[in-house]
């Protein structure tokens, strides 16, 4: 593997490895290159990216190595977790939280089986903008935990209470809502014969 290329692997290694970071040896184990060699291209790497001024360095914490971030932007990194989230939510979090909140209280193995899908980043991020909360603990092996709303949700969407939620579609027609979706995006779509 050229010198570059390995590089590039060490660097998604470290990446992928996230908090709990990675050691020499197991990347040389991955990588199929010494160990020496590996711990000569961090260091190298290290030196890059303080030649480069990038963001994130290389640190070794425990015999493993770690991307983070530099110590000197923290005062960035708090304005981000303190600022209002203006970001949008992507449709995976906005299902989840339709769920969520006519579902409630229920545990992530119940959303993602009404949902289909793993679902746990989209609980994080719903955490992280204070929209939901853990509301205890189901019974049962494990003890799960229960998720709710919290009173951020009902700000957020203007609503006083839960109850002013509109009610969720029982019987829906997939044609009528093919119908509905054509008239709202201006599109004459034929109804299917499916």
């Amino acid at each position: 593997m050229d010198y570059d290329k390995l590089k590039g692997v060490i660097e998604g290694l470290l990446f992928i490895s996230g908090d709990e970071g990675i050691d020499a040896k197991e990347i040389s184990e991955i990588t199929e290159v010494s160990e020496d060699v590996v711990v000569d291209v961090i260091e190298d790497m290290k030196a890059d990216f303080r030649r480069a001024g990038r963001g994130i360095q290389i640190v070794e914490v425990a015999k493993a190595y770690q991307l983070t971030t530099l110590p000197e932007h923290v005062p960035y990194f708090e304005r981000l977790a303190t600022s209002p989230g203006q970001s949008t939510l992507s449709q995976a979090a906005l299902e989840t939280l339709a769920i969520v909140a006519y579902k409630q209280p229920l545990t992530r193995s119940e959303i993602e089986e009404i949902r289909g899908v793993k679902c746990e980043k989209a609980l994080n991020t719903l955490l992280s903008k204070q929209l939901i909360r853990e509301a205890g603990r189901a019974e049962g092996i494990g003890r799960p935990i229960l998720y709710a709303t919290t009173k951020d949700f009902l700000e957020h969407f203007g609503l006083r209470e839960l109850g002013d939620l509109p009610e969720p579609p029982i019987n829906l027609d997939i044609e009528e809502a093919r119908l509905e979706a054509s008239a709202l995006f201006g599109k004459a779509e034929e109804p299917s014969n499916d």
